[in-house]
């Protein structure tokens, strides 16, 4: 059953071909036999899933079961659940159990989805390999030397290696789409403002948002069919009804405009990596879709623009860990201001103590003005430049990332080459828009994505450019050895 997709199984539970108590058991065994080498879960909800699994059965007999009851999945450890711990990927967090849950956690729970566990994540989300965990790095199933990708790389791996059918993911700069692409699933992260951020631990509030993961581009419309809609309780949330996102995959793309952006095939592109995105837009081409060139011409900036904003915004949200209310406290401190370093000294780990002492900085009376203003004034260069673009075309494509995954440790110590990895992802996120990665290719045994960027709240468009995509091509069913 762990070959098959979310639609796939939905059909099949509504066939009564498996029970989802069944299903879950399958699982949550493929989780324990083959998780050691992959470490994607850092919590494994196994009887709660069982009796969810069992609730769910008993929905579907007496007539009440929606297209997800059933369902397995599992969140990204960034999304607050009631009795569950909610780690983040960090020490700081090691011991806090929410007491409640995370919007997107309500919904896919009220959609009749069951919980399997949590992922890994690097800390706060602060990462594009999933090295920064303190639970330690998640191995890619394609190449276990291989980074999965960040941050929401245990999501991907899980997906990769068949351990759960469906996740859900955050992304800040790239964060859904790079371990997408580094792990040949599928992601879209949402207009901001779609999906509900209450209950998902802050990292960089004006570029956060939750969306889903899974194999297929169907998948992920179901998904965000349930995920997105308006939540009081978020002050960013839209209040704009929710399509039914499944409802215009069939569309054809004759006549489709695609925009590919000079910067996104300019120096620092893999020529690898370049081939597979060429041939997928060839791909388009045979579906019907006019190819045009376009510029972006400040994409140069988004890289120095985001990694001023987003430290800054997170050194304003990760002040609440002090070691006061929640969270990792020192022991035996001296005094308050003791109690504060060593607590924040001991539960933050490289990473996350970088980038705040960059926000900080960055927030200074000295330097505002000259950093965070100007950071802000790019950005909304960058929202211009997407605007103009699609005044021309009606989706815009290119790499999700400038190569594929590299092995675990290679970029570990140098902090700028790893921040370049996002240069293609962090432009959307600072617009606001939404973005997909889907499977394209490979180059040699490590999977390559495809960026698809749409105009706001376009998702259904993306959703059937994608899904058109993979009814023409099979890279999305490629699986890793191994994983049986």
């Amino acid at each position: 059953m762990f070959e098959h997709t979310v639609a796939e199984l939905s059909r099949l539970l509504a066939d009564g071909e498996v029970t989802s108590e069944a299903l879950t058991r399958e699982y949550l065994d493929r989780i324990e036999r083959l998780d050691s080498r992959f470490n994607s879960f850092v919590t494994v909800t196994g009887e709660p899933a069982l009796e969810a699994a069992r609730a769910a059965d008993a929905e579907r007999r007496a007539g009440r079961a929606g297209p997800l009851t059933g369902i397995p999945m599992a969140h990204k450890d960034i999304f607050c659940t009631r009795g569950v711990r909610t780690a983040c990927g960090s020490k700081m967090l090691d011991s806090f159990v929410s007491p409640y849950d995370a919007g997107v956690v309500e919904r896919l729970q009220s959609a009749g989805m069951v919980m399997l566990g949590k992922l890994n994540m690097d800390e706060f989300a602060m990462g594009s390999s999933n090295e920064t965990s303190f639970y330690g790095p998640v191995a890619n199933p394609w190449d276990e030397k291989a980074i999965p990708g960040g941050s929401s790389g245990g999501s991907a791996a899980a997906l990769a290696a068949r351990l759960t059918p469906a996740a859900t993911g955050t992304d800040t700069g790239g964060s859904i789409r790079q371990p997408a692409a580094m792990c040949g699933v599928t992601g879209i992260k949402p207009t901001y403002g779609r999906v509900s951020r209450w209950g998902m631990v802050a990292f960089a509030s004006s570029l956060d948002q939750g969306g889903p993961m899974a194999r297929t581009a169907e998948d992920c419309a179901i998904l965000l069919g349930a995920m997105a809609g308006f939540d009081e309780r978020d002050s960013t949330s839209v209040q704009r009804e929710v399509p039914d996102y499944t409802v215009g995959l069939g569309q054809s793309l004759e006549g489709l405009r695609i925009g590919l952006p000079r910067e996104y095939f300019a120096e620092g592109l893999d020529d690898a990596v370049a081939r597979v995105i060429d041939e997928a837009v060839a791909e388009y081409k045979r579906l019907g879709a006019e190819i045009k060139e376009i510029s972006l011409p400040n994409t140069h900036l988004a890289v120095p623009a985001y990694y001023v904003v987003a430290p800054a915004e997170a050194s304003s949200n990760l002040s609440r860990f002090d070691g006061v209310r929640y969270g990792h406290r020192c022991e035996d401190p001296q005094d308050l201001e003791d109690l504060y370093k060593r607590s924040r000294g001991e539960g933050f780990g490289d990473e996350v103590k970088r980038r705040i002492m960059i926000g900080t900085y960055a927030l200074s009376a000295g330097y505002f003005d000259a950093y965070y203003l100007k950071a802000q004034q790019i950005r909304r260069l960058i929202a211009d430049d997407f605007a103009r673009a699609f005044e021309e075309v009606d989706v815009i494509m290119g790499p999700t990332a400038p190569n594929v995954a590299f092995d675990r440790g290679e970029k570990k110590d140098d902090p700028v080459a790893m921040y370049l990895s996002d240069i293609y992802t962090l432009s959307v996120n600072l617009a606001g828009l939404p973005g997909m990665s889907v499977p394209a290719g490979f180059k040699g045994d490590r999977p390559v994505g495809l960026q698809i960027i749409g105009n706001y709240f376009d998702e259904g468009r993306l959703l059937n450019v994608a899904h058109q995509f993979q009814q023409a091509t099979d890279w999305h069913t490629r699986a890793p050895e191994n994983i049986a």
